[in-house]
């Protein structure tokens, strides 16, 4: 089978590695906190590529030197269960599985039963994928106070457009949405932001005052790593207001203003690990129920094959892309059981 290694930065290959095995000693995805869980040997048939996979392909200091582990970087997926020794599943079910530290770019691998929940049935796999990202949105959310809030969104890759949704159905009052590039922000709207602006510094905020004069009762910051914003979002909250840091941040970040936030009175917030028995199974029914529709996220499609052009249109932002996803051959053997 196959399984992909990030070789150097912004080079990926396909190696042929053995299948795994219930025997196998512990790997990537079996924690020690894990190594007691029922398992299962989970085949992926669709994946997603996400912000926080690409400083795995494309960063020289952030994740350790080259070549990086084998199966990273991939975290986003749906698939099947072939294999198990617990008592959740059955082989042939299908489930969202989440690897650790995104040890996914396997055709197989071995999971604890606990990191993967049932598909909801009601729609394709492509749109039950995006539970994942929706369940970290929702994790996060819970933490702050939403409703009849006054919100400001910077970052409107795919992670700013599913905050925008979930703003909307949780009840804030107005949503800004701010980002440089043109192509996202004609999107935003479509998505649940109030106002969109297509600008960034000094322009934003003077933007952004035009129409919430005092600043935002909640700021989130949904870029993170080295383009993080952080000042960015003390500029645009008011005093007293809160931040939500959700862009995943780099091991520094230089110069922040802690002085500003101290004056302001600002109360930060960060989010990560969300809930298997919660966050994403409530994604999987807002998705199933119909309350959100993410399809506008999903923007290109690649086979397995071409995971490396895959990677680097996703880096680039080329041609408008959102959600990449990325076919796994499996997924063409489970269509033709379908027929």
């Amino acid at each position: 089978m196959l399984a992909g290694r990030i070789q150097s930065r912004g080079k990926i290959d396909l190696l042929e590695v053995p299948e795994p095995s219930f025997d196998d000693p512990p790997g990537p995805n079996d924690p020690r906190e894990e190594r007691d869980d029922a398992k299962i040997i989970f085949q992926p048939n669709v994946g997603c590529l996400c912000g926080s996979d690409l400083p795995y392909f494309d960063s020289d200091d952030e994740h350790g030197p080259y070549p990086h582990t084998l199966g990273q970087s991939l975290h986003e997926m749906v698939g099947e269960v072939v294999a198990t020794n617990g008592k959740r599943f059955r082989p042939g079910d299908r489930v969202l599985a989440v690897p650790v530290v995104h040890h996914g770019l396997f055709e197989r691998y071995r999971l604890s039963e606990n990191r993967a929940i049932p598909l909801d049935t009601r729609v394709p796999e492509e749109e039950a994928l995006l539970a994942q990202p929706l369940g970290t949105v929702i994790f996060a959310l819970k933490k702050v106070n939403v409703l009849d809030q006054d919100v400001v969104v910077l970052g409107q890759g795919p992670m700013g457009q599913i905050i925008n949704a979930s703003l909307r159905i949780l009840g804030a009052r107005s949503i800004v949405a701010i980002d440089p590039v043109p192509e996202r922000i004609e999107l935003s709207r479509r998505m649940g932001a109030t106002h969109a602006i297509c600008a960034t510094g000094k322009n934003a905020l003077s933007e952004l005052q035009k129409i919430l004069p005092i600043g935002a009762d909640l700021v989130i910051e949904a870029v993170g790593h080295k383009n993080q914003c952080f000042n960015a979002c003390i500029d645009c909250c008011r005093k007293d207001g809160s931040i939500l840091v959700f862009g995943v941040p780099p091991g520094a970040i230089d110069g922040v203003r802690m002085r500003d936030l101290f004056w302001k009175n600002l109360t930060v917030y960060s989010s990560v690990n969300p809930d298997f028995a919660r966050d994403f199974p409530l994604a999987m029914q807002w998705i199933g129920e119909g309350r959100i529709d993410l399809n506008p996220l999903i923007t290109h499609r690649y086979p397995l094959a071409q995971i490396q052009e895959a990677f680097e249109l996703f880096r680039d932002h080329q041609d408008g892309c959102l959600k990449v996803l990325i076919d796994f051959p499996s997924a063409k053997k489970s269509a033709k059981e379908e027929l």
